[in-house]
């Protein structure tokens, strides 16, 4: 299909339900939980709203990308990663360095909004590339040739300077998960996941497939999606396909996955209560205690 997408346009019952989602999601933004009873006091949450989780290759630290910075949570309290940026956009690309997007935080001073930024060692520094003070990429990923990222225009880069830009998608994206691997790029959106086989430049239209709020990779051909009403997709074909297993989770906001030698996968998802690990063995969706 041509590079050249329509306008985008959203739909009413996918506005209700978008609404609904970030009404409630805001909650962990603001560090709260659903209270049992009057007297009991949820636990702080350090990181607020989870807007990326990614899984670091050569170290499998688990990367959160919150409004308050950028947190280890490989351990069960998870600790903050370099200066409080308000990191929208997150993303890792397959040489291991760390790419964001967002807004500074108060004691930063870089520009508003941060464009395109880079972190070579591990999220403790980073350095603008590009796009300082126009960009604010609510969604980003990485494939194995270049950057894909959506500030109200879907743009891709190969060096992080030069942009190409893809015009609007209809409709907007939600998210987008690419192989780090691979060229394929996957965009969730209220019609469908839109996929892209050579880095974003060009598009295929949804074909019946399911909505999805948020989707990523566990390695080159296995994607993991959520629903709006919390069902857990799987594809073993890099996203061209999707099957619907019998898990269903909570809402969730984002998520990061990873898959083992035997083809078992671990799952991190952003919900409500926070930051929620599971396992699948092809079979069955088991929580995990952190």
């Amino acid at each position: 299909m041509s590079s050249t997408l329509p306008i985008f346009s959203r739909s009413r019952k996918w506005t209700a339900m978008s609404i609904a989602l970030l009404a409630t999601l805001g909650l962990a933004a603001c560090g709260e939980t659903q209270k049992s009873n009057a007297d009991e006091q949820p636990p702080a949450n350090p990181y607020g709203h989870i807007h990326a989780i990614s899984v670091e290759e050569s170290t499998q630290r688990v990367l959160l990308a919150t409004h308050n910075g950028l947190f280890d949570a490989t351990e069960t309290v998870p600790r903050p990663v370099g200066p409080p940026i308000d990191l929208m956009g997150f993303t890792i690309s397959s040489d291991g360095t760390f790419y964001a997007s967002g807004h500074p935080g108060p004691s930063v001073d870089l520009p508003n909004p941060l464009g395109l930024m880079k972190s070579t060692d591990g999220g403790e520094s980073w350095i603008p590339l590009s796009r300082q003070g126009e960009s604010d990429f609510h969604a980003m990923t990485a494939t194995s040739d270049q950057l894909v990222g959506f500030d109200g225009i879907l743009r891709s880069t190969v060096d992080g300077k030069e942009w190409s830009d893809v015009g609007p998608m209809s409709p907007s994206p939600y998210a987008l998960a690419g192989s780090p691997d691979d060229t394929v790029v996957l965009a969730t959106t209220e019609e469908g996941v839109w996929r892209s086989i050579d880095g974003g430049r060009t598009w295929s239209a949804p074909g019946g497939g399911p909505q999805l709020l948020t989707a990523a990779f566990a390695d080159q051909k296995t994607a993991v999606g959520i629903s709006p009403e919390g069902s857990v997709y799987l594809s073993d074909d890099a996203g061209l396909s999707w099957q619907r297993t019998d898990a269903e989770v909570d809402q969730t906001s984002a998520i990061g996955a990873t898959s083992d030698a035997d083809g078992r996968l671990s799952i991190w998802m952003a919900m409500e209560r926070g930051l929620v690990k599971f396992a699948y063995d092809g079979i069955t969706l088991t929580e995990e205690t952190r």
